[in-house]
């Protein structure tokens, strides 16, 4: 409950906080298969999902700070794997402060590198 709670007030945050935010096209996320220690990068346009292992990520869409693409990066996204009904995973996660919500998984790990724009 508190995690939810610090994520709401990070995206959300104090009105002096809060700052416009553009779209991107997509995203750079990197996947770690944890046993093996093979790295990939997926580049993914929102919407469109890609394979790591036994899972599947797909990628809601991406936003950054307005008119810097090149700052923090968020985005939402859906990780679901062979043989469960439920995602594993299911929300924003932040390139600078992957561990705020980060995905639990004994074996693979997903984070978020970068928006894509055009």
């Amino acid at each position: 409950m508190r995690l939810a709670f610090a994520l709401t007030m990070l995206l959300c945050g104090s009105a002096a906080a809060q700052q416009a935010v553009d779209k991107g096209t997509g995203a750079v996320l990197r996947g770690l298969d944890k046993v093996g220690g093979h790295v990939v990068d997926m580049t993914l346009r929102n919407g469109e999902s890609s394979s790591l292992g036994r899972l599947t990520v797909r990628l809601g869409e991406c936003r950054y700070p307005e008119g810097d693409p090149a700052a923090d990066a968020y985005a939402f996204l859906t990780v679901e794997e062979e043989g469960h009904e439920a995602p594993v995973f299911q929300g924003w996660m932040i390139a600078s402060s992957p561990a705020l919500n980060a995905m639990e998984h004994a074996r693979y790990d997903v984070w978020v590198m970068r928006c894509k724009t055009d």
